[in-house]
């Protein structure tokens, strides 16, 4: 319980720091912290925290390493061949507790699943991060 404490309480002051960085960036205190990430193209830090773990994701599916990651996703396989064979979706695991569901073995397929399949299924790694990071922007999701 106290881990969760301590990390909610580092992740608020990254938070705030990513602020202080915004304001020195733009030299602007009066614009909203939204509007001046998307005028610098930054990332809230909840979606970067999501943007590195699918971009490792990505990269154990696609190269096998690191092995320590890799042996902890695996592809959802069906005994049927269903329609849903075809989306390489990752199998998610089952938890009940806080702190599983930010286990990377819980982690890494939730948010696989959760990227559109032109994007997961993009050649190379540079074009999947640069896919990944616009994704939000386009949605104005942010």
């Amino acid at each position: 319980m106290l881990i969760l404490f301590f990390l909610a309480l580092l992740l608020l002051i990254l938070i705030k720091f990513n602020e202080l960085i915004i304001t020195l960036v733009l030299n602007d205190l009066a614009l909203p912290s939204v509007s001046a990430l998307r005028q610098l193209h930054w990332l809230p830090i909840n979606r970067r925290i999501n943007f590195k773990i699918a971009v490792l994701t990505y990269w154990a599916l696609q190269s096998g390493t690191p092995s320590y990651l890799s042996s902890l996703i695996n592809l959802n396989t069906t005994s049927r061949a269903l329609r849903s064979s075809s989306l390489s979706l990752l199998h998610v695991t089952f938890t009940t507790s806080a702190i599983g569901c930010k286990a990377f073995r819980f982690a890494a397929p939730t948010i696989w699943n959760s990227i559109p399949l032109r994007i997961r299924s993009l050649p190379s790694l540079n074009s999947f991060k640069r896919s990944l990071k616009t994704h939000p922007f386009s949605l104005n999701s942010l």
